[in-house]
């Protein structure tokens, strides 16, 4: 079996998440290839699809959002994502099962007693009116009529788990500042959730196999339920095997992948790259030694913003006031410090509207 060593997984995943060359895609396109992108921090995706495709506009994401064609809701890992419509209406049932654990992994003591579907069946019908509510009025509402959890743990199971909602614009809109408020994801898209499967197959968990691969690969099965959260992809994965390649990592791991995704050659040059935060390209692996060092692993759950440099993580960045100050985690070489300045300039200038290509590089550690 062929052995795939770290800069070649390296160079992979960056082809799958178009950062080995910023894509021509359309806004919509590059969403769904990316099976979505992280966004509880709302203006983070925009950077991320910047750095990722030629020639973005910003506004093509906020339209997107408004026409309905991509919402806001939480989905992978029980965190907020940006996903397209169709993706969410065939993903969602898929992890009420998850999303529902998840939750009880924080708040089990308060829901002892409470029966999650009746609790659900209240929701719903408080929001069947379609009138958009803040966390804390539908909270009010439904703690009106009952006793029980606190408004905290009630507004996190109902919203993240229950009840499949989105959030609404402006919030998540280009430069917009807004709060969250929800409505019933169905009321929004006027079309109601594809159901599980019948037949006791999972055609669903055979999808994210293959849109996990095209967008992440080679990866091993701990990879992927590190991405989705779901914990019931073996049989998927085992019905797909026969369509699938194998190779080992070189701590001996197996990695699954699609026969004619991208595997460039581990010399290929990488450009410099600088990602939001929380963004997938690190989450979304068990074993993130492809991207950064385990040193430096901490950074993606903690929400900074990382240079990519050669392909790995050698830097994080901040943006105030138009210039974007950029924090070296290695020594930089004169042309380290030249091919991160020329990126963090366009940056500066895509974030502040053409005002500024100001950029500061603070000292290399010693």
């Amino acid at each position: 079996m062929t052995v795939l060593d770290d800069r070649a997984l390296n160079r992979a995943a960056l082809a799958r998440q178009l950062l080995l060359e910023r894509a021509g895609l359309p806004v919509a396109d590059a969403v769904a290839h990316l099976c979505g992108l992280q966004a509880q921090e709302p203006q983070e995706p925009f950077a991320g699809l910047w750095s990722r495709l030629r020639a973005f506009d910003p506004a093509e994401l906020s339209d997107l959002l408004t026409g309905r064609r991509v919402v806001r809701t939480h989905l992978m890992r029980r965190t907020v994502h940006l996903v397209t419509a169709d993706d969410v209406l065939a993903w969602r049932a898929r992890h009420d099962t998850m999303l529902r654990r998840r939750v009880l992994g924080a708040y089990r003591r308060e829901f002892d007693g409470v029966d999650l579907d009746r609790l659900a069946a209240a929701a719903r019908a408080v929001m069947a009116d379609g009138v958009p509510r803040t966390t804390a009025e539908l909270t009010r509402e439904l703690a009106a009529h009952r006793p029980g959890p606190g408004r905290r743990a009630l507004g996190e199971m109902v919203l993240a788990a229950l009840v499949p909602v989105v959030q609404l614009p402006p919030r998540g809109l280009w430069r917009a500042r807004a709060g969250v408020r929800t409505v019933l994801l169905s009321s929004w898209l006027g079309r109601e959730i594809d159901p599980p499967s019948p037949d006791g197959t999972d055609p669903v968990g055979q999808a994210l196999v293959r849109r996990y691969l095209a967008a992440f690969g080679p990866a091993s099965p701990a990879d992927l339920r590190a991405w989705c959260g779901l914990t019931g992809l073996p049989a998927a994965i085992t019905a797909l095997r026969e369509e699938l390649v194998a190779f080992r990592d070189e701590r001996g791991r197996e990695l699954l992948d699609l026969p004619d995704a991208p595997r460039p050659d581990p010399d290929t040059p990488a450009p410099v790259r600088f990602l939001p935060a929380f963004d997938n390209a690190l989450l979304a692996y068990h074993d993130r030694g492809r991207i950064v060092d385990d040193a430096h692993r901490g950074l993606s759950v903690a929400g900074e913003r990382v240079v990519l440099l050669d392909g790995r993580v050698a830097a994080t960045w901040t943006v105030d006031a138009g210039t974007v100050t950029v924090a070296p985690l290695r020594r930089f070489s004169r042309a380290d410090r030249t091919a991160v300045a020329e990126e963090g300039r366009a940056l500066a200038s895509f974030l502040s509207d053409d005002a500024s290509r100001r950029v500061r590089i603070s000292a290399s550690p010693r």
